[in-house]
């Protein structure tokens, strides 16, 4: 996935990396508890709250190469056992910011399952509430 902000990379970073931003719209906008552990090993979880129930998500991070990426294993916890990896990298051009996220599945069918699973519009919805956020920065 890719997508382009209107926001410098240290803040597009921060905002992916910080729990003062993601509250703010990682969950869709929905509500959301989130505890990170910023660092090489280090662990994360979220949690969504939203239409009556919680979304629970945990990983840890990988590797870290501030401002321009970080990788992180994802887990829904629902599901679990079924765990990706992440991969984030920010490249910033005339003040705008494209992040480019790759994700590797240990199986296709892991993977089909996620595509399954309505990741691609919750991932949108997201990055929307993103945007929404960043404009507020500005």
């Amino acid at each position: 996935m890719s997508r382009t902000f209107a926001a410098p990379r240290d803040l597009v970073f921060a905002c992916h990396t910080q729990p003062e931003h993601l509250r703010h719209w990682w969950g869709r906008g929905n509500p959301l508890d989130v505890e990170i552990d910023f660092r090489v090993g280090g662990k994360w979880r979220f949690v969504e709250h939203a239409d009556g129930q919680e979304h629970a998500f945990r990983g840890e991070i990988k590797a870290i190469d501030a401002p321009n990426s970080f990788s992180w294993t994802f887990e829904y916890e629902p599901m679990a056992g079924h765990i990706l990896t992440e991969q984030y990298v920010f490249t910033e051009e005339g003040g705008k910011t494209t992040v480019t996220s790759s994700s590797t599945f240990d199986s296709k069918e892991d993977r089909d399952g996620m595509i399954q699973s309505g990741m691609e519009a919750g991932a949108e919805q997201s990055y929307a509430a993103l945007d929404d956020y960043l404009a507020k920065l500005a």
